[in-house]
């Protein structure tokens, strides 16, 4: 009996056979499909692999895309009992209410490898901002479907995108004392061997490189020993590689460059490399040979580096502190960095090309400056004292 939720393949593919045109004018009467169509595809599937590889994703936006149309796939054939070629408007707003809360029978809490069988494609129902992204896979297929001639008409045209609630401002940050306090901490762990010496000043260099360059995760740790480098004038550079394989240069201060060259020379290489330098940039401190760190362990570096210091904070008496650097992740550096350099009013089209947004009205929700200013100015009030 096969699964009801037997693997689909969804390996990318530009073309499927040397024959398709023949094959396309042999099954184009009975599937509806024009004849003068611009894709080898005959299924579902095919048309879903074409659509990705079609996207030049980056590998993570490939797995997730993969991933819903997988979801959307399964529940055409077992909820709607449909191809996309028979599918309505109705339908496809009715998946998007079916993510709201998938069946029992499609959660599983567990995440099992998609071969086993107990493997379920739901852990529980999808978030609006989820849900939001799942549809916009789904209409992309359906666009890139109508698009190649797969499809005659385009149902997902008239289906609107689900809305997403977005905060005003950004929360998750950490003040310039926090940040000080977490370097402190982590500068004075005790480190009695080699390696202990290697993942403290490893640490180090990664608290400072999140902390002044606001990179996202995978930014620093998928980058080369290479991608720090001077074009001379006294200025030091760190090349990342950003969303949709965007290239991004980001400005590296004195600070974190001095850390990077501890780091380096705790490892027992040379303070400094050359640009063609592909050794990764985040090492692991354990093993002789030099080995890049997974992102969840450099994730989870930070989080003990956090850890540790909101209990140093929660000693100096500092509850507020302590309860940011305890919720704290590496993200929140990202946050951190373009706060407090919007707070001391560094420009937003400057923040948004390093932090590499599309959008300024990203960027603008860093600016915590005016709203403090108006906090202090009332409070200042109550109390009876003028605003300084």
């Amino acid at each position: 009996m096969t699964s009801k939720f037997a693997l689909i393949d969804l390996q990318p593919t530009a073309s499927l056979s040397a024959d398709a045109e023949h094959r396309r004018r042999r099954v184009a009467e009975h599937r509806g499909i024009a004849e003068d169509a611009i894709t080898d595809a005959r299924t579902d599937s095919e048309i879903a692999r074409e659509f990705i590889a079609h996207g030049e994703l980056s590998p993570k936006s490939m797995a997730n895309t993969q991933k819903e149309l997988f979801r959307f796939l399964t529940w055409c054939r077992e909820e709607a009992g449909k191809t996309l070629r028979q599918l309505t408007v109705a339908d496809l707003n009715g998946y998007k209410e079916f993510l709201k809360a998938p069946p029992a029978d499609w959660v599983c809490h567990t995440k099992w490898p998609r071969s086993d069988e107990r493997y379920r494609p739901f852990s529980g129902p999808l978030s609006d901002a989820s849900r939001r992204q799942a549809m916009i896979a789904v209409k992309g297929l359906m666009a890139f479907a109508e698009q190649t001639g797969y499809l005659r008409r385009d149902p997902g045209a008239l289906v609107r995108n689900v809305k997403v609630a977005t905060a005003a401002r950004i929360t998750r940050y950490l003040t310039p004392r926090a940040i000080a306090l977490a370097l402190a901490t982590v500068e004075a762990r005790e480190a009695g061997t080699p390696a202990a010496q290697r993942r403290r000043a490893r640490d180090r260099f990664l608290l400072l490189a999140y902390a002044h360059t606001g990179a996202r995760l995978n930014e620093i740790v998928s980058a080369a020993m290479g991608a720090l480098y001077t074009e001379g004038h006294g200025r030091w550079w760190l090349d990342v590689m950003g969303k949709g394989g965007k290239p991004r240069r980001l400005p590296v201060p004195d600070e974190m460059l001095d850390a990077y060259r501890a780091y380096r020379q705790a490892f027992g290489l040379l303070p400094q490399t050359a640009r063609g330098d592909a050794m990764p940039l985040v090492l692991s401190s354990r093993g002789a040979a030099p080995s890049r760190i997974t992102d969840e362990a450099a994730a989870g570096a930070l989080k003990g580096v956090f850890a540790a210091a909101g209990d140093a904070a929660a000693a100096l008496g500092d509850g507020d502190t302590a309860a940011s650097l305890r919720q704290a992740s590496a993200h929140w550096l990202r946050h951190s960095m373009l706060t407090n350099h919007a707070n001391n009013g560094v420009q937003l089209k400057t923040l948004q090309d390093t932090a590499g947004h599309a959008s300024i009205a990203t960027t603008a929700a860093y600016l915590h400056k005016t709203d403090n200013q108006r906090h202090d100015e009332i409070i200042s009030s109550v109390n009876g004292r003028p605003a300084t």
